[in-house]
């Protein structure tokens, strides 16, 4: 593990970006004065961690390989996995940041991610007819704060608002959340949307930040709701 760190600080140093070609085997082995089975085992590591791509034949080599985003939420999504996060760990995050992403998103949005959004809404035009459709309503809803997330000139806080979304919908999903369906949900979050687009169309960050903190507070105490309704129809075998 310590000769991939090294490497990776090499890589960093060179200032070498994704695709560039890493030197070879023996080369690596003469820079960093290691064996040949040290060098292709930190090689492996950095592969794992998807931060080098290998590629044999002619013109192959080790390459310098940009993680994606979706394989870094799932990496972090690991780590997560037995942590037991609850519905207001989620929230209590979203709370925090996503209206200051909707405020500092507000005039900034081209037509083309303001009417990308507004399809999104369209996909959840009317209450649900069906607990799959319910679950796939759930999980639209959710991406709708994706597609903002994208958006951030902030890389950094655009990741944590992605990442809170993905888990959010797994959590949805997995524990089935959506069950039973919930007219008065979607109504609000969706009204919501409508009303921070309009927001985030005409430039308007405080209203934008309050519409956002608005539909925050009131998910996260639907959404707890849903939750209670569950346990209570386990526990009495509804």
């Amino acid at each position: 593990m310590r000769v991939a760190e090294a490497i990776k600080d090499w890589v960093v140093a060179q200032k070498l970006r994704p695709g560039d070609r890493l030197p070879g085997e023996a080369d690596l082995m003469d820079r960093f004065g290691m064996s040949k089975g040290t060098i292709r085992e930190a090689m492996r590591i950095l592969e794992a961690q998807g931060l080098i791509r290998t590629r044999t034949g002619p013109g192959g080599g080790s390459f310098v390989h940009e993680v994606s985003r979706q394989r870094a939420k799932a990496l972090l999504g690991n780590y997560f996995y037995f942590k037991n996060l609850t519905l207001g760990d989620i929230y209590q995050l979203r709370l925090a940041l996503e209206p200051q992403l909707a405020a500092a998103l507000a005039g900034t949005l081209s037509e083309e991610v303001l009417t990308r959004l507004e399809a999104n809404i369209a996909a959840y035009d009317a209450p649900s007819a069906s607990l799959d459709e319910e679950r796939e309503q759930h999980v639209n809803s959710l991406k709708f704060h994706a597609i903002l997330a994208e958006q951030a000139e902030n890389q950094l806080l655009g990741f944590i608002i992605d990442f809170m979304v993905s888990l959010l919908s797994d959590l949805t999903v997995y524990r089935r959340l959506y069950m039973p369906r919930n007219t008065e949900l979607w109504a609000k979050g969706r009204d919501y949307q409508v009303r921070l687009v309009m927001a985030l169309r005409a430039g308007d960050a405080g209203a934008a930040r309050a519409i956002m903190e608005a539909h925050m507070r009131t998910a996260w105490a639907l959404m707890r709701s849903q939750e209670a309704e569950i346990e209570r129809r386990f526990i009495s075998g509804d």
